[in-house]
């Protein structure tokens, strides 16, 4: 674990036994409460003492195939949410955000709505209905600093719960001598002078961070049917302008986490790729798949 990165202890309760019913999340010394629920079971959600409380909510479903989201809050979630199920017809589950004592009031809801929708629109990975972001309400700045903690603890809830739409990928760029003196892992490239690609990458932690400046091939040239995952990863890029193309070559234009090495050398390649054989330790021929063999080794030796 990095020195000075405390982990946290995430409690689920799958309310039904089934993995896919209502489930709760609550951290250890943190007052917020999530309920998270199917659609198919909102009926059930809507009896449960937290529709009782005030809180902000998350909508979340398709629209023409594509994703959707609303961001709201109210004094009585059941009630607002009840509304949305006559006037809403394309969400399929929601995430009601309260607290174990109904400590939140209206002006800290309102906030942490506003903070949320935020996010979600500077992230852009999935549209919301919400339109506009609402106005942040007049709070002290101790009640703002109270809603900034309970929103870092919320952000790191709701990916663990698969909800990725307030998560970016895209990484600041760390001056060169802060990064030569953190790095502990190597730096990566993938070469091709005969597709012009030259793309660099380094690991921190669990993100695979293709770096800014790299450059990928202009067009995807995989299967369009078989390998839509990747293809639509590298669109989105393309759209969010973490990648641009000029005709003749495609950059990076900020460094980006990739949640693998496969993920990343599909974008650059324009293909799908096996990231660790295609990656390789900078200035070397060694493969990411031998480095990583070579890590495993020295852990296994180190414990014997």
């Amino acid at each position: 674990m990095t020195e000075g990165v405390q982990g946290r202890s995430l409690e689920l309760y799958f309310i039904d036994g089934k993995p896919d019913g209502m489930l709760t999340a609550e951290v250890f010394n943190w007052t917020g409460h999530v309920l998270m629920t199917p659609r198919t079971q909102i009926a059930q959600a809507l009896k449960r003492d937290e529709a009782t409380r005030t809180g902000v909510y998350i909508l979340f479903g398709e629209r023409d195939g594509e994703l959707m989201a609303y961001i709201g809050e109210a004094e009585e979630i059941g009630k607002r949410i009840r509304n949305h199920a006559v006037a809403k017809d394309w969400w399929t589950s929601a995430v009601l955000v309260t607290t174990a004592g109904d400590s939140l009031h209206k002006a800290h809801v309102k906030y942490l709505e506003s903070r949320l929708v935020e996010i979600a629109q500077g992230i852009g990975s999935v549209p919301l209905e919400n339109g506009n972001t609402p106005p942040r309400p007049s709070l002290s700045e101790a009640h703002i600093a109270n809603m900034e903690v309970f929103l870092d603890t919320l952000l790191m809830v709701l990916p663990a719960l698969r909800i990725d739409m307030f998560l970016s990928n895209k990484r600041p760029a760390k001056p060169a001598a802060e990064d030569r003196a953190t790095r502990v892992a190597p730096a990566f490239e993938l070469i091709s002078d005969r597709l012009g690609l030259k793309a660099s990458a380094v690991l921190d932690g669990s993100d695979f961070i293709v770096e800014a400046g790299s450059i990928a091939r202009v067009d995807w040239v995989g299967n369009e049917v078989n390998d839509a995952g990747y293809r639509k990863l590298r669109e989105e890029l393309l759209r969010e302008g973490v990648l641009v193309t000029d005709g003749k070559s495609t950059r990076f234009t900020e460094n980006y986490a990739f949640k693998s090495p496969s993920a990343a050398a599909a974008v650059v390649t324009g293909r799908p790729a096996s990231g660790p054989a295609e990656w390789r330790v900078k200035g070397t021929r060694r493969t990411y798949k031998e480095w990583e063999a070579e890590q495993l080794a020295a852990e296994e030796d180190a414990a014997s």
